[in-house]
């Protein structure tokens, strides 16, 4: 299961000219799910993001969590993060999970991360969507639940 987690003054996802989900301040999580991954991967990733402590406290360090910044987390699919470069200028998907699978795990994903009390808005799975995000920093991380 591979993250991208940014920082974020705000964010929100549009399908089909629709606001679908939206935040302020928190973080704008991008999850692929690999094949292989299985619910210790969720519960990891789910501890991991809920914990990273990015969140400026009173001094001006990265002292804190999410939730207790007062934050929130938009999660969106992205299978892309997948995708394998090495070798052409195509990328290879192939270490992606097949949709049905996924979306189950990226499904249980938001619902471990809602359970460590916080808000969560999401995209919708396999859907065209636009997203929209004021980096907040920048404070981007990429996390890996293999590494």
């Amino acid at each position: 299961m591979k993250a991208v987690v940014q920082r974020v003054a705000n964010a929100r996802v549009e399908v089909a000219g629709d606001v679908i989900g939206k935040i302020d301040r928190g973080l704008l999580v991008y999850l692929g799910v690999a094949d292989g991954d299985s619910e210790r991967d969720i519960s990891w990733m789910a501890d991991k993001v809920r914990g990273l402590r990015i969140f400026e406290d009173d001094q001006g360090k990265m002292n804190r969590d999410v939730g207790e910044s007062g934050g929130s987390v938009l999660i969106i699919s992205q299978f892309t993060l997948l995708g394998d470069c090495k070798k052409g200028r195509r990328p290879s998907f192939a270490g992606a999970m097949a949709p049905e699978p996924a979306e189950r795990l990226y499904e249980t994903f938001v619902s471990a991360v809602r359970d460590k009390g916080v808000p969560v808005a999401t995209g919708r799975f396999r859907a065209d969507m636009k997203v929209h995000s004021l980096n907040d920093g920048p404070v981007t991380m990429v996390i890996d639940s293999r590494e």
